[in-house]
């Protein structure tokens, strides 16, 4: 007589619900993300809170886009790799941004940057930099 495991029993259950949480964390990352964006765009800010690194790499938002207070240009940042911690918060990398055509004119490290918003990919002739709201391009 043999009796049945409890990965028979309970394994298809198991794998259910821990596929119903990831994709209920991906959906609350998302949301979260988005709210982040609307504040910063609608508002020019504030940058707190913000999402974590790696709710935003979970929620599909890849890069980040920082806007030089210097030359005016608007550039895109690979989140992924980002040497901090998948918990540091978004608005804690703006003290790290440099402009690199400001830092070259000025022969230093230029950090006058502003966080813009978080974008699913880089910033191209498809899809421009983001405006703020109402448009003051």
């Amino acid at each position: 007589m043999g009796t049945k495991s409890r990965e028979t029993i309970y394994g298809a259950s198991v794998r259910a619900a821990a596929e119903q949480a990831a994709a209920a964390r991906k959906a609350a990352d998302r949301l979260a993300c988005q709210a982040w964006n609307a504040r910063m765009l609608g508002f020019k800010g504030p940058a707190q809170p913000s999402p974590t690194l790696g709710d935003a790499l979970n929620a599909g938002y890849r890069y980040l886009e920082v806007r030089c207070l210097g030359c005016e240009t608007n550039q895109t940042v690979a989140l992924d790799i980002v040497r901090r911690p998948k918990a540091t918060p978004v608005h804690e990398l703006e003290r790290y941004m440099r402009c690199k055509d400001c830092s070259e004119v000025r022969g230093y490290p230029y950090k006058r940057s502003h966080l813009v918003a978080l974008r699913p990919n880089k910033i191209s002739a498809s899809d421009p930099p983001s405006t703020w709201w109402p448009s003051e391009r």
